[in-house]
């Protein structure tokens, strides 16, 4: 399973509407051993963690909620997740940038040293489109 983008995401990512905060659900499972055997996959992401979290609040943004996934109730059992994070980006050109710098791509080593899968879901607020909440 891929753990970065291709093309046609990133430019889909790139070209969407950009006129509000961007928040990045990630979903986690690291691998039992990183790639370097010397660390468990929690601690290499957790290297990179460090150096990302620092560049999201450099651009304004910040974590929003982390916390361990505890169980599946609803999809594959199979497809568990070890841990949940929610970061908020001032926009989308905010996480570009980001991500294309010489640090983060460093950092992006441990990440991909420790991650056995992930899921990145780009979303925007839409809670005034739920009932009771806004217009209606």
């Amino acid at each position: 399973m891929a753990i970065t983008p291709n093309e046609a995401q990133f430019l889909a990512l790139a070209e969407a509407p950009d006129d509000q905060p961007v928040v990045m659900l990630n979903l986690l499972k690291y691998k039992a051993r990183a790639d370097d055997g010397e660390r468990s996959g929690e601690d290499a992401y957790a290297s990179y963690g460090a150096t990302a979290v620092a560049m999201v609040e450099e651009r304004g943004g910040k974590v929003l909620w982390a916390g361990r996934a505890d169980q599946i109730l609803i999809g594959d059992p199979d497809e568990d997740w070890d841990q949940v994070v929610l970061v908020q980006y001032p926009s989308r050109a905010a996480f570009l940038d980001m991500v294309s710098q010489p640090d983060y791509l460093k950092a992006h080593e441990h990440r991909e040293s420790g991650l056995e899968r992930t899921v990145l879901v780009a979303c925007t607020e839409a809670m005034s489109r739920l009932p009771g909440r806004g217009e209606s």
